[in-house]
């Protein structure tokens, strides 16, 4: 089987309204590619869950802000349409800013989740959660699937987008997959490719030190102080925590004792690359 890639909105539909006819479910991966295994999770899982997958790679100006350089963002598309195909992928999906949005940013109706999309990274990248959400919310309505996959290591954004499903009765069934990592326990990420072979070594201090974290909040509540301590580690690895939170797993509130369903939230800077990682703790 060949992957067709497609860039117009026009046969994009046509070709899913094809699928539809014949009774076919359609799951769907949004990415802005430089892809890596995690991504390929992605696919392999809506392989699993439905008849054709479509995947999608754009860089979505509306999601970077002013300080971030979305020029240097790693582009490879010969090679995620490789790894696409060696996956399975049915359609590869790839728009151009000016189909995504033909008035331009600045004239471009948006989508706004309230609540889930405040603090952690939305605090840090004011204006991020809106332009992901408003490029998911319009890549849903041109390819129209049944299921979306999204990886579990931007937590956040899988509140956020789930949220926005929910609240505009998007009949989509959103699927969140597992982290992949790498054998130290650092998470898959494209911004992975920023580090040194030094800042390498001391990347997975931010996973290790969320799993410590988590073995304390079982049987100590302080969870304020714990997340200082668990920042404080982080730092004299030689990162730069950005934040460090204990949550509720769904609103993303900061936990009290009483709640049973955690996920710990958290960012660093090591060198060029800004990394995020969670994990879930169910007491």
């Amino acid at each position: 089987m060949t992957m067709q890639t497609i860039s117009d909105i026009k046969t994009l539909r046509e070709t899913i309204s094809t699928w539809r006819q014949q009774g076919l479910k359609i799951a769907f991966v949004p990415t802005m590619g430089n892809l890596h295994q995690g991504h390929i999770s992605l696919v392999d899982k809506a392989i699993s869950v439905a008849d054709k997958v479509v995947a999608s790679i754009f860089v979505n100006p509306m999601q970077f802000g002013a300080n971030e350089d979305i020029d240097n963002y790693p582009r490879t598309m010969t090679a995620d349409q490789e790894k696409l195909q060696n996956a399975g992928c049915d359609l590869l999906f790839t728009p151009t800013p000016d189909i995504i949005y033909p008035k331009g940013l600045d004239k471009q109706s948006y989508v706004e989740v309230p609540n889930v999309s405040d603090g952690y990274c939305g605090e840090s990248r004011p204006g991020h959660f809106r332009g992901v959400s408003t490029v998911v919310c319009k890549l849903f309505n041109l390819v129209q699937p049944d299921i979306a996959c999204f990886g579990l290591k931007d937590y956040q954004q899988v509140q956020v987008i789930q949220t926005m499903v929910e609240d505009l009765s998007m009949p989509i069934e959103i699927i969140p997959v597992a982290t992949v990592r790498e054998e130290s326990g650092l998470a898959l990420s494209s911004r992975n490719n920023y580090l040194t072979i030094e800042e390498k070594k001391i990347a997975p201090a931010l996973s290790q030190n969320i799993q410590w974290l988590a073995l304390q909040i079982s049987d100590n509540s302080d969870f304020i102080g714990l997340a200082k301590k668990a920042a404080n580690f982080i730092d004299n690895a030689g990162m730069k925590t950005d934040y460090i939170h204990i949550c509720h797993a769904r609103t993303l509130q900061p936990a009290s004792e009483d709640d049973k369903e955690l996920v710990i939230l958290a960012a660093a800077h090591c060198g060029k690359a800004r990394l995020i990682d969670n994990l879930q703790v169910f007491l």
